[in-house]
């Protein structure tokens, strides 16, 4: 008999969790700086069509699924037709090889957290980052010493994972992301505020609103909207079709989906407004121009940001925690959404009991992510995440745009959803999910290739590369083959509503 499955305690409930999962550290340190290179408020028309073509389309879809089905990502799509049961177990892999360099990254933050109340970053905050702080080794297989700061900072957020998870969906999930995302906003409030309130503030949001249409019409910056609004939402991660399974009978899909993709887009555009105001004074206060001081990614969040917090003085110290504490928070609603997506799997696979899962998931996930502590721990993350992003997801995305599309009909999945919505969606549906998302996933997949094939990434030897890079993305396939041709315990591939 298939045991009882875990659901939300309200809508609001999984549509924070929904939300949670989906604002993440992109949104914070990428989803700026993208806007600014991409023609800056004209960056907006493509970034918008992408979220209405593509990013709420392949929401409906995983939501769709995941209820329609009542299952994991491996499960729904087992039950949706057992030959393309491995493309669920992808995703899933994919979510737990994420999570285990997503630790070292909040561990950063934690540190840095730490760090802001004494700045304890000095003056030269690139060399205390990359030197005195990770202690970075020569070469990607030149592993240094044991970081113990990032250690421990990893120790602690897996602990904090597995508490989470071992108490459930309701009872563990759902009251996190209650009490952090609203948090999370009302922190990116104040430095938005403060932020926009800065001595030549304005300097940084001209430049990052004012609109240069000439970048509308270059291919690229479609691109660069579509890998956006795709990798932000956290499609094709296994987390969506998951969170949507532990939803009740009777539930409004559609409309949750609209919502769950509007809030992850305002608080990108919150973000956005909060570090360009930043950007803007310290530009200001070094009379120089935006283009030396705008950055992305970690160079933002643990280099510039930790610079213009020293300017400030004695309020930088303020603003430091509350920043790094946003990245924290950020970073938890993220990973606990990660851990959920291939511990549900697992359970769903074994009939074994959760806490019993979750807890080997931790242990596994801890030991693999200690790797990430050393002094290569920067190689391994740039390299992973580059080919788990570039092919991975891509892939997954695509694939299963095509198998519901083409294979087994979206019709059936538009019928489900409209169902028990308050309003429906019509066939414009379908098309978005056969042509629009497979194009334009398809032209990014080839791209990504053929920019590999010209440049191998970021100049890394080719061992490393073949290792790191399409040795974990072989790995992830292989072990969802093998992984789908075991039998399921306690007849769930069969027994549900």
């Amino acid at each position: 008999m298939e045991q009882k499955r875990d659901q939300w305690g309200s809508k609001l409930g999984f549509i924070l969790a929904a939300v949670g999962s989906a604002v993440g550290l992109g949104n914070i340190w990428r989803y700026p700086y993208l806007l600014y290179s991409n023609g800056g408020g004209a960056f907006l028309i493509p970034y918008f069509f992408a979220l209405f073509t593509a990013g709420i389309p392949l929401m409906i879809l995983e939501y769709g699924l995941g209820h329609k089905y009542k299952g994991s990502t491996p499960l729904a799509m087992a039950r949706a037709n057992k030959k393309w049961e491995w493309l669920g177990w992808w995703p899933s892999i994919n979510s737990f090889i994420i999570l285990t360099y997503y630790s070292m990254i909040l561990s950063w933050a934690v540190n840095y957290l730490y760090f802001s109340l004494t700045q304890a970053w000095g003056t030269d905050t690139n060399a205390f980052f990359f030197n005195d702080f990770l202690k970075l080794s020569s070469a990607p297989f030149d592993l240094g010493g044991m970081v113990w700061p990032i250690f421990f900072g990893i120790t602690a957020l897996w602990v904090i994972n597995w508490f989470i998870c071992y108490r459930g969906v309701s009872g563990g999930i759902e009251k996190l992301n209650k009490i952090l995302l609203p948090t999370l906003i009302g922190i990116m409030v104040i430095i938005v505020i403060r932020g926009a309130t800065l001595p030549g503030a304005s300097l940084g949001l001209n430049k990052l609103f004012t609109p240069d249409w000439s970048k509308v019409m270059d291919p690229k910056v479609w691109i660069a909207a579509y890998g956006q609004v795709f990798f932000s939402l956290s499609l094709a991660m296994g987390v969506m079709m998951t969170y949507s399974s532990y939803l009740p009978e009777k539930t409004d899909i559609n409309n949750t989906a609209f919502m769950t993709a509007f809030a992850n887009s305002g608080f990108e555009f919150l973000s956005a407004i909060g570090v360009f105001g930043i950007l803007g004074f310290m530009a200001s206060s070094q009379g120089v121009g935006i283009d030396e001081v705008a950055s992305q990614s970690i160079g933002l969040a643990f280099v510039v940001f930790p610079k213009v917090f020293t300017m400030m003085g004695a309020f930088g110290k303020i603003f430091g925690v509350l920043f790094f504490a946003c990245l924290v928070f950020a970073g938890l609603t993220s990973s606990v959404s990660l851990v959920e997506a291939f511990s549900s799997a697992i359970i769903d696979k074994t009939g074994m009991d959760r806490k019993k899962v979750v807890t080997l998931a931790a242990v596994g996930g801890y030991l693999v992510s200690i790797f990430y502590a050393t002094g290569a721990g920067l190689y391994f993350l740039d390299i992973i995440d580059a080919f788990i992003n570039s092919y991975g997801i891509v892939v997954v995305g695509l694939a299963e745009a095509v198998v519901i599309g083409w294979l087994l009909g979206p019709g059936q999945i538009r019928e489900h959803t409209n169902a028990i919505s308050y309003y429906s969606i019509g066939k414009w549906w379908d098309v978005m999910i056969k042509f629009v998302t497979p194009t334009v996933l398809t032209f990014m997949l080839v791209q990504n290739i053929v920019n590999e094939i010209k440049s191998p990434y970021g100049g890394y030897p080719s061992l490393a590369l073949a290792i790191l890079g399409w040795g974990v993305i072989g790995l992830g396939i292989l072990l969802s083959v093998v992984l789908s041709k075991k039998a399921w315990k306690n007849n769930s591939l069969e027994n549900y509503k």
